[in-house]
């Protein structure tokens, strides 16, 4: 018979935050001086693995960013301008083999209290500013997603060329679309 043992294991409670993973870089938006300041992200290699993994590419060798955050107009908002430069391998869609290629975005994002950013219009014409989350902006997160609207969502290995299947000739008599290939 085993001895009763007093370790058992703890419930997990409700309030328990499971954030997942990613790749963060929280700025407190009171630390920017009125000249600006310059950040610069340099993600790790398990942050490169984690960031590959997210955006579906084969591997991530390196990620980069620079970023100039200002204050603009008062009212709690900011300016955030940056350049992005990652060297990523994807997976060819017509070949299927691995290839590298570069990935270069500039960045340019306005930011507001989030009950700022739908009472007052928008400095510009372009977008609405994004909010400020708890006196924070995560310029992290902020590269993470000009990474992914910045892949190729169709890659092609440089000089991948689509084949057709080779096949019986007589076969391709007797398909119903053969009638297309005449016109």
């Amino acid at each position: 018979m085993l001895p009763k043992s007093d370790a058992r294991s703890k419930p997990r409670h409700a309030s328990a935050k499971c954030e997942p993973l990613r790749l963060a870089r929280t700025l407190a938006v009171e630390t920017v001086p009125d000249s600006g300041l310059e950040v610069k992200i340099s993600a790790s290699e398990a942050e490169r693995e984690l960031l590959a993994a997210q955006s579906g590419v084969v591997s991530l060798q390196s990620f980069e960013v620079g970023f100039h955050v200002r204050k603009q107009g008062g009212k709690g908002r900011f300016h955030v301008r940056g350049q992005l430069q990652a060297r990523v391998t994807q997976m060819c869609g017509v070949s299927l083999e691995p290839f590298e290629s570069e990935v270069s975005a500039a960045i340019d994002v306005a930011f507001a209290p989030p009950g700022r950013a739908a009472i007052e219009p928008p400095l510009s014409e372009d977008d609405p500013p994004d909010p400020i989350i708890d006196g924070q902006i995560d310029l992290g997160a902020l590269a993470a997603e000009f990474l992914v609207l910045n892949l190729d969502p169709y890659p092609r290995k440089p000089g991948a060329i689509f084949k057709e299947a080779e096949g019986d000739p007589k076969a391709g008599k007797d398909s119903p679309f053969a009638i297309l290939l005449r016109r």
